[in-house]
């Protein structure tokens, strides 16, 4: 294919290219965004005052809202004689107690509420010392931890443990069943 060298060739005069592939504000339904804040005017003196009361109000509200939540925080310390797991590396985390499990890998953390889990599973590696809980949660995704331990000897009694406060705490949908069909029975 040849083409012109000469200046005198114009580029084809081409309509824009429009459509949501190219402009996001092209969606049919959106609004366009607002160019620049309105200017404001002096507010009235009432205005002032009311605005004031306001602040002040959602101040004192805000104060109760904290007082109601450091209470929480005292009232939900752990029971005394519940049972908690905890194994951990130099990297990994895992915590399981009252309130739920907690897993954490360098900066990144994860906490699930016992009403958040449909199970937890547990794996050893055949050679090695890696240790691996997977939690998972009933909308089918799973959130797997490898914890290196310091020795093979310490899987027994994480595992012994993790059972103790899954048999404490978790209450697997199996138990309802068989409490319902008691029941049934019973009449």
């Amino acid at each position: 294919m040849e083409q012109r060298m000469s200046s005198s060739s114009q580029p084809l005069k081409a309509e824009p290219v429009t459509g949501a592939g190219f402009d996001p504000a092209h969606v049919p339904g959106i609004t366009p965004p607002v160019s620049g804040p309105a200017p404001a005017a002096e507010p009235d003196p009432k205005e002032r005052e009311t605005r004031a009361e306001e602040t002040s109000d959602t101040a004192e509200t805000a104060e109760a809202l904290d007082a109601e939540e450091a209470a929480r925080a005292e009232t939900a310390g752990p029971p005394a004689d519940g049972p908690v797991f905890e194994a951990a590396d130099r990297r990994a985390r895992i915590v399981a107690d009252h309130a739920g499990v907690r897993l954490s890998l360098d900066d990144q953390a994860c906490e699930f509420r016992w009403d958040e889990i449909g199970a937890v599973e547990t794996e050893t590696a055949r050679f090695g010392k890696r240790f691996t809980i997977t939690v998972h949660t009933p909308d089918r995704r799973w959130y797997p931890i490898e914890i290196d331990a310091p020795s093979r000897s310490d899987f027994a009694r994480w595992e012994a443990e993790l059972d103790a406060v899954l048999d404490a705490y978790f209450e697997d949908g199996d138990e309802s069943k068989d409490s319902a069909q008691a029941g049934e029975e019973a009449e």
